[in-house]
């Protein structure tokens, strides 16, 4: 019979009155034959896929209302898994067709219920043969005492589910058995209704209420389409492979899967089997949850695209990320502290115009003008070999941030997470929906499990991992849990990937006590505290996910946590992007942190990471803060646009800063702060509502951390009897910096800090403090600042450049030490200095106003400079100065400019000028003046200043923290006050 006599529609409506077998037989007459019986997937196989009493919807519990690709693939499958049972005996190891299994010439059906063979069940098992069915007509059948399954055995309830209850004690005594469409609930002696210790069970379509399930290695375990309700649960001790896929758990009174102890040496018949059946399924690729969040809005980032789309290049420029944002492109008078402001002139500035030259009307350019540019730092400045210019002298901000890198790239360079992916762990979960009860998933003791596309909802948590257990979490997900969503603890390791983990009550991830996780990929974002927490000892890698909504810090780290985190986007928290507290330490590299609500990375009370090669960007508030106590390594990073400070940094702390771009931030570049916000005492003691819950020692909660506002109490972590030892667990100071090479000052080193909004380095400190090899330029306001210093603050070899206001300005009682910097063509003045301590070997050039100008009560020594203003004085010596002015070189800069190249107020007695040079052009000779700077060239130098040692370079490592400060802004860039939040 050929297909094409009738119409295919017609062929369709006849053929859906075939049974299964009848199909089948169908599908092997022609290829026309089968491609028109599989064009019946949505007819014909979903009908039989829904009509069979075994299995329930493929997409059931989580999303049954999602059709699955394929009714006719979904229909195989079950027909695959419904005869592990059966495959145990060398007799049926030949069976490949797709019937339940081959019939045996003796296997029985026998009938158990009200007028049938047997009345009970203990009556049909005591005569049933090996393979025989058991069919349970609908009823309630109850047993007084235990029941054991000597002989492999199906027990099948007719009717619908529901309709056949047991309330018995099953001990499984034989290698298989399989039970189908029955509910299972607790007899008056035992909470355990099913158990086996060394044989297979099979469960199909069953209801657990109240009950238990209880496995033992060697045995194991395939359940599909079971649901475990009114506090049932199931306890896997040992086992080596059993697989739970699409059951539901509810209502669960403590876990609702608990896997206890290493999967024991034994293996059962039945472990190659399930082995081959849970590699049918994908163990790891590309999925729906990698991908950007939706209803991101892109242009409250100045374009950004989302962390996972493909465009890594984007067009902005500054003025369309201040538009977007409602920065104010100016920034004008950027206040931070009362007693000055970038935009009024500093005290040696006042009424000072008849030497310096920013109220003059007539402004002159350098006629003589001695070139300059080919520095130790030029470098920066020129553009590449492809004529793009580099960062530093760039006007508009970087446009090139990376996308995090997908599940399979991540695998392919971690070994180690690649073969966690491809494992076959003990017990093996998938599909499965955990909900409304106390847990989900609970692993000790060595124990393993898989986690495949589960859904987690209204537990208090979904997983909790302890003891030197191993999971494996892949496309999961997490959601609305009453505490952190996943807990690792004491030595727990895995693989975290591909998961979406949200809206849960504190940190979606809690990581503590020597677990040491692999965490890649995952979305985490919108939770009530943080997104990831990692302390007490915790390590564990934290690689390519996307972090962002969370309520408090993105990733929290404190209490000697220590992981490695990196390539992650972290974005629009309500928070800080990443907080480093409590002797915090970690890796944390090459990072996307972007649009925080507080400071991208918040450093305080001995936190003491290394921050290398991040993006630290668009944030509300300051890119990196660093206050009290702080500690660390801050190399290598991009710190652009962000609205507060590119860093704020407290006095008492102790960081390094190397080789940072920080550029075009709202307000200053860099500034250093002693003070406290006065207003908020409990901020400044470090008390405040809204802390991360740490359990203490007896269950107790210290509220020592750095978490968001609006929530009040405090959450304990402490459950199910694990006590946290924290005095035990942290390291001591001597022991965490004993192989580290110690600072005791703060070091700004080869930095570029550019095009921001007001002052480049603004200081205000009780400590002391290195500037070393720096490039400042282009910022709106002063290039340094120092309002001040009682302590020595060393400002060597630093490049001064084209500032919107001028150069340097030291206020009184300051102690300052210029060495071998090159200061040029900003807009003010070169040096104003009204402190104490010296100005030797400096390059100041082409600056607007005065040369260098010393003023008020000031003690100090101007040496070998070699100075050439555009106008004013050269070298202005005003009030009662005190201290020596020599052997400075002096050049005229404009034939018009006739005010002394060299100039000291009539009278001062206690100041000394002798041997300066002053160089002036002819003015009758009509050709430039061949003036250069040899021998030096022009500074700063490529080498390193004289002076200064060795160890006052950077060593290994070494940086600090803060407690949250609230430093008072009142900027045109926002509309009343804001406060540069340290976390």
């Amino acid at each position: 019979m050929e297909v094409g006599s009738l119409p295919v529609e017609l062929w369709r409506v006849i053929l859906a009155y075939l049974p299964l077998p009848d199909l089948g037989r169908c599908c092997q007459v022609c290829r026309a034959w089968r491609e028109l019986i599989l064009s019946l997937d949505n007819t014909r196989w979903r009908q039989l896929c829904l009509g069979c009493p075994e299995c329930r919807h493929p997409n059931w519990p989580s999303q049954p209302h999602l059709e699955p690709p394929s009714w006719r693939e979904a229909l195989k499958q079950h027909a695959l898994a419904t005869r592990t049972w059966t495959q145990n005996g060398p007799e049926l190891q030949s069976s490949a067709c797709l019937l339940f299994f081959r019939r045996r010439k003796d296997r029985r059906v026998w009938h158990v219920g009200p007028g049938c063979e047997f009345e009970t069940l203990r009556g049909a098992l005591g005569v049933v043969g090996p393979y025989d069915r058991v069919v349970l007509h609908p009823g309630v059948y109850e047993e007084q005492a235990e029941v054991a399954l000597k002989v492999p055995v199906e027990l099948v309830g007719l009717g619908r589910l529901g309709e056949v209850a047991l309330l018995v004690c099953m001990e499984q005594q034989c290698p298989t058995a399989r039970l189908c469409n029955l509910v299972f609930m607790p007899p008056w002696f035992s909470t355990v209704v099913y158990k086996t210790s060394w044989g297979h069970v099979q469960l199909d379509n069953c209801n657990f209420e109240g009950a238990q399930l209880q496995i033992r290695g060697p045995g194991t375990c395939q359940a599909r389409f079971c649901s475990f309700s009114q506090g049932s649960s199931a306890h896997l001790l040992g086992v080596v492979l059993s697989l739970f896929d699409s059951c539901d758990f509810s209502g669960s009174d403590t876990a609702s899967v608990t896997v206890e102890g290493p999967p024991v040496s034994e293996r059962n018949w039945a472990c190659k089997h399930l082995a081959a059946l849970a590699r049918t399924f994908p163990s790891c690729g590309l999925s729906e949850h990698n991908s950007s969040p939706k209803g991101h809005p892109a242009a409250s980032t100045g374009g950004h695209q989302p962390p996972g789309g493909n465009v890594k290049k984007e067009s902005i420029t500054i003025g369309d990320w201040k538009r977007r944002t409602g920065v104010d492109a100016v920034c004008q008078r950027t206040v931070i502290e009362d007693g000055w402001s970038d935009g009024e002139r500093s005290e040696g500035e006042e009424n000072r115009d008849e030497w310096g030259a920013n109220n003059t009307k007539k402004h002159f350019t350098l006629e003589y003008k001695i070139p300059c540019d080919h520095h130790g730092l030029s470098h920066l400045l020129n553009p590449r070999p492809d004529g793009s210019l580099p960062l530093s002298s760039s006007p508009d901000p970087p446009s090139m941030i990376p996308d995090p890198l997908t599940l399979q790239q991540e695998l392919n360079r971690d070994p180690e997470a690649h073969m966690l992916a491809a494992s076959t762990l003990g017990s093996i979960l998938r599909r499965c929906l955990f909900r409304d009860g106390k847990g989900g998933v609970h692993l000790s003791n060595y124990g393993q499990a898989r986690l495949e596309e589960n859904v987690f909802r209204s537990l208090n948590y979904a997983v909790r991992c302890i003891q030197n257990s191993t999971i494996v979490m892949l496309r999961n997900e997490v959601c609305e849990c009453r505490a952190s969503g996943v807990f690792l603890r004491l030595s727990a390791q895995g693989l975290i990937a591909e998961n979406n983990i949200h809206s849960n009550g504190e940190a979606g991830l809690d990581i503590r006590k020597g677990a040491n996780p692999t965490i890649v990929c995952n979305k985490i974002h919108s939770g009530l505290r943080s997104g990831v927490v990692v302390l007490g000892n915790g390590k564990g890698s934290i690689r390519s996910n996307q972090i962002y909504n969370n309520k408090e810090a993105g990733v929290y780290i404190l209490f000697s946590g220590n992981p490695v985190v990196s390539g992650n986007h972290i974005f629009q928290g309500q928070a800080a992007g990443i907080a480093i507290n409590e002797n915090g330490r970690g890796m944390i590299t090459e990072n996307v942190i972007r649009e925080n609500q507080w400071g991208g990375v918040d450093i305080r009370r001995g936190g003491d990471p290394i921050l290398r090669n991040n993006y630290i960007c668009y944030g509300y508030s300051d890119g990196v803060v660093v206050g009290e106590r702080g500690r660390g390594l801050i190399e290598g990073n991009q710190v652009f646009c962000n609205k507060g400070c590119g860093v704020w940094v407290m006095s008492s702390s102790l960081p390094q800063l190397l080789s940072n771009y920080i550029i075009h931030n709202c307000m200053y570049g860099l500034a250093v702060f002693c003070r406290k916000d006065p207003e908020n005492i409990e901020v400044r003691e470090g008390n405040w509502p809204g802390q991360e819950g740490i359990a203490g020692e007896g269950g107790g909660a210290d509220r020592r951390g750095v978490e968001g506002e609006g929530r009040e109490g405090q959450e304990n972590f402490n459950e199910e009897g694990e006590l946290f030892a924290w005095d035990s667990d942290l390291d001591s100071e001597d022991e965490r910096h004993s192989a580290r090479r110690s600072i005791s000052v703060a070091l700004v080193e080869s930095n570029c800090m550019s095009y921001n909004g007001a002052v480049g380095l603004y200081v205000k400190s009780t400590e002391a403090l290195n500037v070393f090899a720096n490039l400042i330029n282009c910022n709106r306001g002063l290039g340094i600042a120092v309002l001040q210093s009682s302590q020595l603050t060393r400002l060597a070899t630093n490049c001064i450049l084209e500032n919107g206001r001028g150069g340097v300005a030291v206020e009184k009682d300051c102690r300052v030490e210029l060495r071998g910097n090159g200061i040029y063509e900003n807009s003010g003045y070169g040096v104003s200095f009204s402190g104490n301590g010296q100005i030797v070997e400096n390059d100041v050039v082409g600056n607007r106003g005065c040369g260098i100008q010393v003023c008020g009560t000031a003690d100090i020594k101007v040496m070998r400079n070699r100075v050439q203003p555009s106008q004013g004085c050269g070298i202005a010596v005003l009030g009662p100065v005190k201290g020596v002015v020599h052997d400075n070189i002096l050049f005229q800069g404009h034939r018009d400019n006739r005010k002394a190249l060299l100039h000291m107020d009539p009278g001062n007695e206690s100041c000394v000028l002798r041997n300066n040079s002053i160089l002036r052009h002819d003015d009758s000779c009509t050709s430039v003046p061949p003036w250069v700077m040899e021998n030096p060239p022009p500074r700063p130098l490529a080498s390193s200043p004289a002076g200064l040692s060795s160890s006052q370079y950077p060593s290994g490592l070494g940086i600090s923290v803060t407690t949250r400060i609230g430093a008072t802004v009142e900027s045109g860039c926002h509309s009343g006050s804001m406060f540069c939040s340290i976390l």
